[in-house]
């Protein structure tokens, strides 16, 4: 079944309390044939640097693409990733405005995440690509369960212990985004390792 992102979640944002300047992607996808979603951090202040934006080369892309590469998944565009049956999203819908992301912007944008979650009925794994998406899964989990999924501690202390968000496999990693990720040699190695595991699962 074919959807359009936006055009599916544009609901959910009316519904929710953010006051400007929601992102939502207009890709269009497969549901039945996605099987991981991976969650980054916040959209970012150009939409066209986003995974699926307009630019010849979006900023997200440039880090995520050689994680993806490190782990030995040959890819050169996100439409090639789609084609594994990934989809990669953000846990926050809107730029942030502060160097760190308020708890605030986060609530705000549950509850398009969740239901974007929610569009995948194959869906076998969930990667968390920083503290952010990892702070949202939790928040939405323990609205329904009273637990987190994922403990809160220190991510590289998490990385030989299983977790599942009902039958999903969860991975708590590290984000995809941003220039530290490249300079950070031991962050992009687990991210890419974390990524081999998924492909591994999905395969």
């Amino acid at each position: 079944m074919l959807l359009n992102i936006q055009e599916v979640l544009e609901e959910s944002a009316k519904t929710a309390c953010i006051k400007n300047d929601i992102r939502l992607s207009g890709v269009t996808v497969d549901a039945e044939m996605i099987k991981a979603v991976m969650i980054n951090e916040v959209v970012p202040e150009d939409p066209d640097n986003d995974f699926y934006g307009k630019s010849p080369s979006p900023n997200y892309l440039s880090t995520t693409i050689p994680l993806f590469q490190k782990a030995g998944v040959q890819v050169s565009s996100i439409d090639e990733i789609l084609s594994y049956g990934i989809y990669i999203t953000n846990a926050v819908k809107r730029p942030k405005t502060e160097y760190t992301i308020a708890k605030s912007m986060i609530e705000e944008s549950l509850p398009i995440l969740e239901k974007e979650i929610n569009l995948f009925p194959n869906l076998k794994v969930i990667m968390l690509m920083g503290d952010v998406a990892k702070k949202a899964l939790n928040m939405i989990a323990k609205r329904k369960t009273n637990q987190n999924v994922i403990p809160a501690i220190s991510t590289y202390k998490l990385r030989n212990d299983v977790f599942y968000y009902g039958t999903i496999r969860v991975f708590p990693s590290y984000i995809m985004t941003g220039k530290n990720i490249l300079i950070e040699k031991s962050k992009f190695q687990m991210a890419s390792e974390d990524i081999k595991k998924m492909m591994g699962i999905i395969a």
